[in-house]
């Protein structure tokens, strides 16, 4: 067994597989940031004793239970990045970013509402247990101003909300808090505190956040962070009884998303969730976190994965380093997401309404990985990584640059994504269908996968899985 399991298992034991992985902190948000020096760059039966008119109402009750409400809903093909507090408050930075919005096929952002430190970026003025918990630390001085500007620009509005990683709420509320064997609070590798997801009350913190967002014209809410932490120590936490009720990973993360989607859904705006690459077609990484990729991706509008192909070790997608091989990076993770999701969705699966897929793509350099093992990333590795997009036969795509920096040259005109549009419309069209999906995903042995259905691994598996490496390789 330990031979297979070397030639198909390739990543690490849960914890250990994402010990490491997190987003760069945005360095818009420190102290000190210069946004001046960015660069330009029913079939029913009945008996024959049923009266026929109870036949009919009985007919007419169970179609209208399964019939699903219609979306009236107005979707956005995104095209869009992601823009720290800090710089919407710099004059200079947004006398610029206007013009490149206007000028280029952008037409999203993303920002941060709830930002990586805990604190919400503009005033909430009268929600109470935002006032409550002293959440606010406003950078955004004029929110109503900033979401008539956008709406003049025609700019789609996504609002971030970081969600079990809350550095503030640990000197506050640290009941809410994961907590060690011994009592004490929990801190990851950054010595920030996390939430423990079985704390309903957080949820309603999260939901009165996103509320007032919508409140405030953000046609979408987006939650980071929604899974649990993986730094080390994290996996000897304890947790209540009275709380978990018995919910595993998977369970709990499941139905935060469902509760926070179904209330924002009533409210007519979208919900996007950002999830890990690694997590789809890998059982390992999907428990570890408690992400389910086809799973969320029935509750959510949109599913965010973090794709960035320098969060991939060598060897995936059988390259050498994925860093170095941005279209072929993006096309693989992409081709596996459309084999899992059409899996879950369309063989046989008990899902739901399918979310949109929009990923994550990169617009920063990988240095951290070391001389040999990253390139440069400007517009030309960012194009790459949009056709890759477009190839694998999906539309909208954001991409993340923490230090809020673009190579704006990697953008088409208006008119030019237009054009490019039809053409992508006409090529898909003359592939048959069977071309439209990708490779199955993570495999395993027989009695692996036995194992792993009971959440048991033997002692010598989990040192043949530790010694494959891990997905995630940075810090």
């Amino acid at each position: 067994m330990g031979n297979k399991l070397k030639v198909l298992v390739f990543t690490l034991f849960s914890v250990l597989s994402f010990a490491a992985c997190s987003r760069y902190e945005p360095a818009a948000l420190e102290p000190g940031y210069d946004a001046s020096a960015m660069p330009e760059t029913s079939v029913i039966s009945f008996s024959d004793t049923q009266n026929e008119s109870d036949a009919k109402e009985t007919e007419a009750e169970t179609e209208a239970e399964d019939t699903v409400p219609e979306d009236t809903r107005e979707r956005t093909k995104v095209k869009g990045i992601y823009v720290a507090s800090k710089p919407l408050a710099n004059e200079e930075f947004m006398s610029k970013f206007w013009d490149r919005m206007d000028s280029t096929e952008l037409n999203a952002v993303v920002i941060d509402i709830k930002d990586d430190y805990g604190r919400i970026t503009y005033d909430m003025q009268g929600v109470g247990i935002v006032d409550e918990l002293g959440s606010v630390d406003a950078c955004i001085a004029d929110m109503p101003g900033l979401m008539k500007k956008f709406k003049e620009h025609g700019i789609y509005t996504i609002a971030r909300i970081v969600s079990m990683r809350d550095p503030y709420i640990g000197n506050v509320k640290p009941e809410w808090c994961l907590t060690n064997a011994d009592g004490s609070i929990y801190k990851d590798n950054s010595g920030y505190t996390w939430i423990n997801p079985y704390k309903t009350e957080y949820w309603d913190y999260l939901l009165a956040i996103a509320d007032q967002c919508i409140a405030d014209g953000f046609d979408e809410i987006q939650f980071d962070y929604i899974r649990f932490c993986t730094d080390k120590g994290a996996s000897d936490c304890v947790f209540d009884e009275a709380d978990t009720k018995g919910r595993d990973k998977i369970s709990i993360i499941s139905e935060i998303v469902e509760y926070l989607s179904s209330h924002i859904k009533e409210e007519d705006a979208f919900v996007s969730c950002d999830v890990f690459g690694t997590i789809i077609g890998s059982q390992i990484d999907s428990r570890s976190v408690g992400q389910d990729y086809p799973q969320m991706a029935a509750l959510a509008d949109y599913m965010c994965p973090m794709i960035y192909p320098s969060h991939y070790a060598a060897g995936n997608f059988g390259l050498d380093m994925p860093d170095k091989h941005p279209y072929e990076a993006i096309l693989g993770a992409l081709k596996r997401s459309r084999s899992v999701i059409s899996k879950a969705f369309t063989q046989g699966g008990d899902y739901g309404v399918e979310a949109h897929i929009r990923p994550w793509l990169q617009a920063f350099t990988a240095t951290w990985l070391g001389d040999g093992n990253y390139i440069r990333y400007s517009a030309e590795q960012i194009r790459q990584q949009i056709q890759a997009v477009y190839d694998a036969g999906y539309d909208e795509w954001i991409l993340w640059s923490a230090s809020v920096s673009y190579d704006y040259g990697a953008f088409l005109s208006p008119s030019e994504a237009d054009e490019e549009t039809k053409r992508i419309e006409e090529s898909r069209a003359a592939l048959p269908p069977e071309e439209t999906l990708g490779e199955q995903g993570e495999t395993f042995p027989e009695e692996l996968q036995n194992a792993l259905d009971g959440d048991q691994l033997k002692p010598e598996d989990e040192a043949k899985l530790l010694e494959d490496g891990p997905i995630v390789t940075y810090e």
